[in-house]
């Protein structure tokens, strides 16, 4: 699932809606800057920490699928940073039919 629209709506509910667009704005800059490292060979313990980052702001966001990915390449598994972009950029597209 792209975006979890349960879990987005819960967001909203948790923080108002004041502060939801500028939360949501928040994790996907810090995201952003995530993702672009990501694209870049790096350390394995630097690729570990950005992917316990995005997971958490995916799971944050409801973005279900992004947060799978992430944790698969946590655990080891090769993540293809093409693939996790382009994951990441479908997600983020999703978000404003639901936010």
């Amino acid at each position: 699932m792209l975006v979890n629209a349960e879990r987005l709506a819960a967001l909203r509910a948790e923080i108002g809606e004041d502060g939801f667009e500028e939360v949501l704005e928040m994790f996907l800059k810090e995201s952003d800057e995530v993702v672009a490292r990501l694209a870049t060979p790096s350390i394995p313990e630097a690729v570990e920490a950005d992917l316990h980052f995005l997971k958490g702001t995916a799971l944050t966001l409801g973005m279900d699928d992004l947060a799978d990915m992430c944790r698969r390449g946590e655990q080891g598994a090769a993540v293809d940073p093409a693939a996790l972009a382009d994951l990441y950029r479908r997600s983020c597209a999703a978000l404003p039919a639901l936010a």
